[in-house]
């Protein structure tokens, strides 16, 4: 099994109508519902409103894949706890961004950089598969078009992609690499662009296969207890040892 963290800062749902329409239960529980379906995934929530924001040293220990949406409160979440996600990355865990998570602390801290861009409320969003043979991209057709979604547009400031699986064209002529994966440490990080919080983009059956493909690119191998920094003898050293075993 995958254990699956879906974490949402879940402030929209509760004070904005509109967003409520369209996620009652909360952006969290829309995508656990729809990941749930998998069944080699074990999924559960966590909130910024939550003690520890829903992320214990436990939970975050037992996450295999952590999923994040955030959006006006990014502040809110302790720089104690960032550290903590990014070193447990950087031991193996995997960790999705979801949109406006490009400007949170733990996606900020993991790419090194401003993570700005250019941005205008309600397009049209044209969402193209350009590697097609990545494993995010499986079963996910050429292109998916979004009816409504807050547009995202370059120059999108972030460390250059290891791999960039979608681009994202709007109606106003923009593009955007909306669909990002980096190897980090022993940890894998993905970016996805659509999802804005009064839009019903995690309702797509499309985006829904898109993001499950994803947690299981991100699961990992393996989780190290820490970054080691290990000593290697020379090859001198090795031989004097096996002759001294020798005698």
């Amino acid at each position: 099994m995958i254990n699956v963290t879906v974490w949402n800062e879940f402030r929209h749902e509760r004070e904005d109508e509109e967003v409520k329409a369209v996620y009652p239960q909360g952006i969290h529980n829309c995508i656990k519902d729809f990941l749930s379906k998998d069944e080699e995934l074990n999924i559960r929530t966590a909130t910024l409103d939550e003690e520890n924001c829903g992320l214990s040293d436990d939970v975050l220990n037992s996450t295999d894949v952590l999923i994040w949406w955030g959006h006006c409160h990014h502040d809110k979440v302790p720089d104690e706890l960032v550290e903590k996600i990014y070193n447990r990355v950087m031991c193996g865990m995997g960790f999705i961004a979801l949109h406006s998570a490009h400007f949170s602390k733990p996606f900020k801290r993991l790419m090194g950089s401003t993570c700005s861009l250019k941005w205008r409320d309600g397009d049209r969003e044209r969402l193209w598969c350009i590697l097609p043979s990545h494993e995010i991209a499986k079963d996910v057709p050429e292109q998916i078009v979004i009816p409504v979604e807050e547009m995202y547009g370059e120059r999108f400031d972030v460390p250059t992609p290891d791999e960039l699986i979608f681009i994202g064209w709007f109606s106003g002529g923009e593009v955007f690499r909306s669909g990002c994966a980096w190897n980090k440490g022993l940890g894998r990080v993905f970016y996805f662009q659509p999802g804005h919080e009064s839009n019903p983009t995690y309702h797509i059956p499309e985006v829904q296969k898109i993001l499950t493909n994803a947690v299981h690119w991100a699961n990992p191998n393996f989780i190290a207890d820490e970054i080691e920094c290990p000593w290697v003898p020379s090859q001198e050293e090795e031989l004097l040892k096996e002759t001294l075993r020798s005698r």
